[in-house]
């Protein structure tokens, strides 16, 4: 785990978006081997082989949750947004997020990376 992101995260200032912030980390971690993160354009980054496969990032109604290389897989169109190769949802305060749901797609994507 990278420091930066650590401190990033540590630094969010509502508890709700802290914990989903750490929760949407600890997914992309527990999906995909050998992720790596870093801090790049002041949000989370997480990339497999050098390339995208996720980023959080934290606004001040939401915290969003965009899954790169989402081009050809199925998409709860109610959830997510965004052109054909990136695909975002937007969490908002006491919102059920389906976990498994969103792992499953970031696993899905992420295995042509």
């Amino acid at each position: 785990m990278n420091q930066e992101v650590t401190d990033y995260m540590a630094a969010i200032s509502d508890t709700w978006k802290v914990e989903v912030s750490e929760r949407l980390r600890e997914l992309v971690h527990n999906t995909i081997p050998d992720v790596a993160e870093r801090l790049q354009y002041k949000k989370p980054h997480f990339l497999k082989n050098g390339k995208y496969a996720a980023v959080i990032s934290v606004a001040k109604s939401a915290v969003s949750f965009t899954i790169f290389n989402a081009e050809g897989l199925e998409w709860p169109e109610t959830l997510f947004e965004g052109p054909p190769e990136r695909k975002t949802i937007k969490i908002s305060a006491g919102q059920q997020v389906d976990y498994a749901a969103l792992a499953s797609l970031l696993k899905q994507a992420s295995e042509g990376l």
